[in-house]
């Protein structure tokens, strides 16, 4: 069985990426349900991380499941590893004797234990809320006093709540103002553009310093822009050394850097570092860095696949990937930011209005992002040269790629 695979990010409060909902589906457009009463769903799983490695799937985050009873009470359940996922029960688990029993059996080998899709709390919660590591809330499906209620209540377990279905950062500010500890949804790659909104001067040197290398100016005003952002050329140096194997030795100079990596390679990784770059608060938001390196190495990969002989179109796909999310990082419309990079006609059709072979394939990744199998599987074909076997091996290592940026980034901040 062909399995498509798929993940939807959980952010802490402080918009951090904390763990992922694993998404399973079969060839057939539904949901394996992993779930599906027999031991072969959840073999599937299994077989899915064995062969393309858990790392690659989630990194050094957790990965929630969605279970029924069938599959909880299977003992092929205890060959997911403990460290790396949640069990998260559905709604429509009979909470009796038996499910209780073996609740309790799994939390004993370690498993955490969520409770999915949560609307509202009845007298049969009780027996299993102390077996229960987090609760998932369905925020749209409450009113503000309902959702209020439900909160107060389950106040009683020391639980984390999770937010499910936030999609705008105004429900974001709710839930956090709400004690939620986790959220779940693509609220944080939405743009909040504020009207005469002023970039953050960390983040307005790093753009300064992308237009210079975009607009291949002098290298050594590219030095001289590195010296106004302190501890930069020490981040950015680490990062192209990470990068850099095979090299004879360690690069250790931003010219040198760009006389053996080239211009390209130090675009790459200062559209990277934007992302990283510190906030005012002190906080980054590592899940738009996360979201964009993949956009970015993804998009790259199916350039190559797409033209493997045309390497300033690679590059070309890389940008678009990872300049989508520009706008959300500094809060100023995408048009305003194409107009002041000044990069070529069809990257600003991708980042504007998504037309274009880059801008139809950044289309098709922002909706497996989403989990979007549907809408995945209907534009494939009119790509014409991959697969859904294909792309979600190219996804994978992306993503592979991009958890090892964000290990170097994270050491070096």
């Amino acid at each position: 069985m062909e399995v498509y695979l798929g993940r939807l990010p959980i952010l802490d409060n402080k918009q951090n990426l904390v763990a992922y909902e694993l998404l399973f589906r079969s060839d057939q457009h539904n949901v394996v349900t992993i779930t599906d009463n027999s031991a072969a769903s959840a073999n599937v799983i299994i077989d899915t991380y064995g062969q393309l490695g858990i790392e690659n799937v989630i990194g050094k985050r957790r990965g929630f499941i969605k279970v029924d009873d069938k599959l909880l009470l299977n003992d092929t359940i205890c060959m997911l590893p403990k460290k790396h996922v949640v069990l998260e029960i559905l709604r429509s688990v009979d909470i009796n004797d038996e499910i209780i029993q073996r609740c309790s059996f799994l939390k004993q080998k370690g498993y955490q234990l969520a409770l999915s899709n949560v609307t509202h709390l009845d007298a049969r919660f009780d027996r299993i809320m102390p077996l229960i590591n987090v609760v998932k809330i369905n925020i749209t499906a409450l009113s503000q006093q309902d959702l209020l209620s439900l909160v107060k209540r389950l106040r009683r377990w020391p639980v984390l709540l999770l937010a499910e279905k936030v999609e705008s950062q105004e429900i974001a500010r709710n839930c956090i103002a709400l004690n939620f500890q986790m959220l779940q949804g693509f609220y944080f790659a939405k743009p909040e553009i504020i009207s005469g909104k002023r970039i953050d001067p960390s983040k307005l040197s790093l753009l300064k310093l992308l237009l210079l290398v975009v607009r291949e100016s002098e290298v050594g005003e590219i030095e001289n822009e590195l010296k106004y952002q302190p501890g930069l050329s020490y981040n950015l140096l680490r990062m192209v050394n990470s990068a850099a194997n095979g090299l004879p030795s360690t690069i250790n100079s931003i010219k040198r850097a760009i006389m053996i990596l080239g211009r390209k390679q130090l675009q790459r990784w200062v559209q990277i570092l934007l992302y990283a770059a510190k906030q005012r608060d002190g906080g980054t938001s590592d899940a738009l860095m996360q979201t964009a390196t993949v956009r970015g190495k993804l998009l790259e990969s199916i350039a190559i696949a797409d033209r493997p002989h045309d390497k300033n179109h690679q590059d070309r796909a890389f940008m678009v990937g990872v300049l989508s999310l520009l706008d959300t990082l500094l809060g100023i419309e995408m048009s305003e930011l194409v107009s002041t990079l000044s990069i070529q006609k069809d990257m600003s059709e991708a980042l504007l209005t998504r037309r274009g072979s880059l801008g139809y394939q950044l289309a098709l990744i922002e909706a497996y992002e989403k989990g979007e199998s549907e809408i995945v599987l209907s534009m494939l074909p009119e790509l014409g040269f991959l697969s859904m076997e294909e792309f979600i091996r190219l996804e994978l290592e992306a993503t592979a790629w991009a958890h090892r940026i964000s290990d170097v980034v994270n050491q070096t901040a």
